[in-house]
């Protein structure tokens, strides 16, 4: 595990993958780590992001990839979307 440099989002490092987790993040701050931790760790693709069950949470979570224009995003299972290229 890793902290991202200035950014309070912990990043658990896989072969080939970063995931980020928010259970536990309040719906106000998803905005900022979402866009924070795609833009910091585009270089280690494909991104996982872990919503949960919440389906407002999932709901910014798209809308954050939506504003960023992300290429190829994926929800194989419900409540973790992976981010493939942006």
């Amino acid at each position: 595990m890793k902290y991202i440099k200035h950014v309070k989002i912990l990043a658990r490092e896989l072969p080939g993958s970063s995931k980020l987790d928010l259970h536990g993040v309040r719906h106000h701050a998803v905005d900022h780590k979402v866009e924070n931790f795609i833009l910091l760790n585009q270089k280690l693709l494909p991104l996982t992001i872990v919503c949960g069950n919440s389906q407002t949470m999932i709901d910014l979570v798209q809308a954050v990839i939506n504003r960023i224009n992300c290429e190829e995003v994926v929800m194989d299972r419900y409540g973790v979307i992976v981010v493939r290229r942006i």
